[in-house]
């Protein structure tokens, strides 16, 4: 199951994490996050330990998704070393997000 990173925990979780870091920037009200959705979370499973990867639901935390220019949603940042690496908006298959974070390992 992916992590729930909120404004207060994004900068510790994100921003300094020693791994890649995959954040799904979404909301409970749209119809392709929901689809994504269960692609992340088997993401997460397969990546446990080699890469952190996490949801900001939008609606309950605005800061980060305006900070990087998120205004569709879904959209999903790769992460390391706090700094982005991959930027994907829409849904899109699972291999485009296994093949971001293996580029970042």
């Amino acid at each position: 199951m992916a992590l729930e990173i909120t404004d207060a925990t994004f900068d510790e979780v994100v921003l300094k994490s020693d791994k890649p870091v995959v954040v799904d920037f979404w909301a409970a009200w749209c119809g392709p996050c929901r689809m994504v959705g269960p692609i992340i979370d088997e993401v997460s499973a397969e990546y446990e330990g080699k890469a952190v990867v996490g949801k900001v639901d939008v609606d309950a935390n605005q800061e980060f998704a305006a900070k990087y220019g998120v205004r569709n949603i879904p959209t999903v940042l790769v992460f390391k070393n706090g700094e982005i690496v991959n930027r994907q908006v829409g849904v899109s298959p699972k291999k485009v997000y296994t093949d971001a974070i293996e580029a970042a390992l």
